[in-house]
């Protein structure tokens, strides 16, 4: 095709989940509940720590900046998903499209960085708890924080970049539920073997450089673990970690089964992946935290005692 003299789509209609009728109106609920609790989850772990001063550490910081990114994470596809499940028009606009592609890589990279901090803030707790607020400042806080949002947005930028500059002819389907970056290739009308690549190449890179850094420092705790000699004190190492542990299982398992695999593979199976780190992991991953966290607990206890 001659891209120079082909007219440029306008909108795109999303393929949807691929369900049946009658399941809609059951699969609409089923979301609606789990978006809500993704909501309420983490706004409270937002506002829990601002009304107890013992919980103005590090650890909760970074829990505030990971249920702020829960939040707009799954905002940037829930809603339009649960809107086409109910509805005939499931299209979205050109624009509207890229900038799906742009804040969900944007917020979903931001967040497995996020991880990696999250897991050295652990080791710094573990290995060094004497000096854990002076190693952990404000500033050092503040600024790896900062951090994991800067290069979250560039490498959201690269793709956004790579992706709405390429022709879009039609068809105009997109066989996924919103706008990502490989079913957005499949639609180009253009080679677009080198943005494969970079899709692979960048994304690639950010996950294993931060799975790497999150296991090398897992692996420094199981050390300081096996030193602890009382079984509580094991205990409450143990709590702090598991948790983080079981997302990050979660959400790189799910981003490198999705972005690692071979682009000649079924899309729906990319489907089915982002469905468990767009809207289930974002309602896990606060529900983990408060269940598992016995100063959260309390801090939410006491909260309810006072307004209650």
């Amino acid at each position: 095709m001659n891209v120079y003299n082909c007219t440029s789509v306008t909108y795109f209609v999303l393929d949807g989940l691929g369900v049946e009728q009658n399941l809609r109106v059951i699969l609409f609920l089923g979301i609606f509940c789990i978006y809500t609790i993704t909501l309420l989850a983490n706004l409270s772990i937002m506002i829990i720590p601002v009304f107890d001063a013992s919980l103005h550490t590090p650890m909760y910081f970074f829990l505030y900046n990971l249920a702020v990114l829960d939040i707009f994470y799954s905002s940037v596809v829930v809603p339009k998903m649960l809107t086409d499940l109910v509805s005939q028009k499931k299209t979205i606009s050109f624009y509207g499209c890229m900038l799906q592609v742009h804040f969900f890589h944007f917020f979903g990279s931001t967040e497995i960085i996020l991880f990696s901090i999250m897991s050295y803030d652990r080791y710094v707790a573990i290995a060094q708890p004497l000096r854990y607020t002076t190693i952990m400042s404000t500033n050092v806080c503040c600024g790896l924080a900062a951090c994991s949002w800067v290069i979250g947005f560039f490498h959201a930028l690269t793709h956004f970049i790579m992706t709405a500059r390429l022709p879009y002819c039609g068809p105009n389907i997109v066989r996924h539920f919103f706008c990502d970056v490989k079913p957005m290739l499949n639609l180009a009308s253009t080679d677009v073997s080198l943005n494969f690549k970079l899709l692979v190449a960048v994304t690639g890179t950010i996950c294993t450089t931060t799975l790497s850094l999150t296991i090398l420092f897992y692996v420094f705790i199981s050390k300081f673990l096996i030193k602890i000699k009382t079984s509580q004190g094991r205990r409450r190492a143990l709590s702090t970690c598991s948790g983080h542990f079981t997302v990050v299982t979660l959400q790189y398992g799910t981003a490198i089964f999705t972005y690692m695999r071979p682009t000649t593979e079924s899309l729906d199976q990319d489907r089915a992946a982002a469905i468990m780190f767009s809207v289930i992991t974002p309602a896990l991953n606060p529900i983990i935290y408060t269940l598992r966290n016995k100063d959260m607990r309390k801090a939410l206890k006491k909260l309810l005692r006072i307004y209650l």
